[in-house]
């Protein structure tokens, strides 16, 4: 996953709000969100090639994203894949911080990773590049291919429409968050950020929402989600997805937690 925003315990209805957009080649094979067949407690897509997951919910109430780290200069062709970590915390029973704490020892396994994990009373952030490991308090965050709530354009301009969804009451229908992450906005080179892959690659990336390059290789914007838990217990997940020269495909699904320590 590329971008993500995180609206944790920062709506009156709404325990956790998330909406990201996931990036990648288009030859990459990929199933859409469902409950999975061998571990039927997940709830998230998937990626066939290494089996892990970008972002996933639990009936039990837990959550977890990952964004890579952009360092090209630094990846290795031997690392474990990211997401399956992923998917080991949504198996788990163990509190989001306690789980962000064991993954200092072992996160030299895998290429550069940010990691939010999480249920509706605790969320926590892991950053692979500083090991930093931390509770995140109440509030709204945003999360690209650096650190947490780095000044990049793009998550600047995100974080800032995402936080006046959020002050609406009710909360907007999912359409308002799928507009959001729609945005084609790009920036000065100026304040392009430089993570080793040239200027021209800088700006294409620079954009919410990356359009298709319409040559090889065919990388963008494969899907945008929206994930909320209700603090009555309501879960609901929509995804959209998108390939090129084919009308988006969006599918939703929704449970009632199994977690029963809801107030």
């Amino acid at each position: 996953m590329c971008v993500l925003f995180l609206g944790f315990r920062a709506h009156p209805e709404h325990d956790v709000v998330l909406a990201a957009n996931r990036d990648e080649f288009h030859a990459r094979p990929t199933r859409e969100m469902h409950f999975w067949d061998d571990l039927p407690d997940i709830l998230a897509g998937r990626d066939l090639q290494s089996g892990g997951t970008w972002l996933g919910v639990t009936r039990s109430g837990r959550f977890a994203a990952i964004t890579n780290f952009r360092d090209p200069a630094a990846q290795r062709g031997d690392a474990q894949s990211r997401g399956a970590l992923v998917v080991e915390f949504l198996l788990g029973d163990g509190a989001p911080h306690a789980f962000t704490e064991s993954l200092r020892p072992r996160a030299g396994a895998f290429n550069g990773f940010n990691l939010i994990v999480g249920t509706r009373r605790e969320a926590a952030y892991f950053a692979s590049l500083t090991g930093e490991s931390r509770v995140l308090a109440p509030g709204v965050y945003g999360l690209s291919n650096h650190l947490l709530d780095t000044p990049w354009p793009k998550l600047v301009q995100g974080k800032g429409a995402f936080t006046k969804l959020l002050e609406s009451h009710p909360l907007p229908e999912p359409e308002a968050f799928f507009q959001m992450l729609r945005s084609d906005q790009g920036a000065p080179d100026a304040e392009l950020p430089d993570t080793g892959v040239g200027l021209e690659m800088e700006r294409m990336l620079a954009p919410l929402f990356i359009e298709d390059a319409r040559r090889p290789p065919h990388y963008g914007t494969r899907s945008s989600s929206v994930v909320t838990f209700s603090k009555t217990g309501e879960v609901r997940f929509w995804e959209r997805s998108y390939l090129p020269g084919t009308e988006p495909r969006q599918v939703e699904r929704s449970f009632r937690t199994l977690d029963a320590s809801l107030e």
